[in-house]
């Protein structure tokens, strides 16, 4: 077995008067994301890195929106479920890399926490997982607070 790389991708539209769950945690914003789970973008991202490297297909494959199941669910929950996949396919996480593009708010001051609430589930350290943030320059989607992307890309060596 041989390592393996994926990358993720995920976007959501932003309403106000939503919950707005991000990496792990619940932020205090003014919108949130529209969505079938809590929404939250950035481990939906790292779901499909994960799903990808072992070329699982992808989350909604696995944890569609159409099932009564997986609505309004924890996106943790989703991530451990996802992470037993890759236990049971013989490979561990080496590090993940992930970027946030959100216009606002500002993320940097929550990024310890989320790389905490990460790593605890993926059963890493913290200095395995990466979060950076970027804004959109408002312009695009992103700029004008319509929505937040999410990109991830991770790294899974076979567990000896």
């Amino acid at each position: 077995m041989l390592p393996r790389i994926g990358n993720g991708y995920d976007v959501h539209r932003l309403e106000p008067d939503l919950p707005f769950f991000l990496g792990g945690i619940r932020l205090e914003y003014r919108l949130g994301c529209v969505a079938h789970s809590d929404g939250d973008c950035l481990i939906h991202a790292l779901c499909d890195a994960l799903l990808g490297a072992l070329a699982l297909g992808d989350i909604g494959v696995h944890f569609p929106d159409t099932s009564e199941a997986y609505k309004g669910i924890d996106s943790k929950v989703l991530l451990e479920k996802t992470y037993g996949m890759v236990r049971d396919a013989g490979y561990r996480l080496g590090n993940a890399d992930c970027t946030v593009c959100l216009q606002a708010p500002k993320i940097g001051p929550y990024i310890g926490q989320m790389r905490q609430v990460l790593a605890g589930i993926l059963e890493a350290d913290v200095e395995q997982i990466s979060i950076k943030a970027t804004t959109g320059e408002r312009i695009g989607f992103v700029g004008r607070q319509e929505g937040v992307a999410a990109y991830a890309t991770v790294l899974l060596y076979p567990d000896k």
